[in-house]
């Protein structure tokens, strides 16, 4: 009393079955498949099928890892290219802020030295005008006598 298959799963599997057939076939008959094949590494693979198999699902299961490697490559070089733009703007924001410190410290010191430097000359200018002011010659004493004439 076994249960018999609809027709149309039969006619399903055989479509599946003939679409299979034919994949398997046109890798079968794919020029880089045929010279893998022909090649001493192709024959050793098709005379000992548990390594084949063996080398497909270590291929198959290391493409999650291997891509998640990848992945991290990836991130961690944009990450790096970012942390250096963002470090780069850092110093740059810094070295500029320290560059306008030593430049307002400047120039409050040379205002202070030019100021200081203007006042010393206007001050040794008047010593000098006062010291060196042209007098006269001959002033005269209380008693009417030069007081270039008073050495005796």
């Amino acid at each position: 009393m076994a249960k018999e298959e609809p027709p149309s799963i039969s006619k399903d599997l055989q479509e599946l079955q003939r679409k299979l057939s034919l994949l398997i076939e046109s890798i079968q008959n794919n020029s880089e498949v045929v010279a893998l094949m022909k090649s001493p590494v192709g024959q050793y693979l098709d005379k000992h099928p548990f390594v084949t198999l063996t080398l497909l699902l270590f291929a198959a299961m290391s493409a999650i890892p291997v891509g998640l490697f990848l992945l991290l490559v990836v991130l961690t070089f944009l990450a790096a290219f970012v942390g250096v733009i963002l470090l780069e703007g850092l110093v740059i924001s810094v070295g500029g802020l320290s560059l306008l410190c030593v430049l307002c410290g400047l120039g409050f010191m040379s205002l202070i030295i030019s100021g200081t430097i203007i006042v010393s000359y206007m001050v040794v200018s008047s010593l000098v005008n006062y010291w060196f002011s042209p007098r006269p010659l001959t002033q005269q004493n209380s008693s009417g006598d030069c007081q270039l004439a008073m050495k005796t």
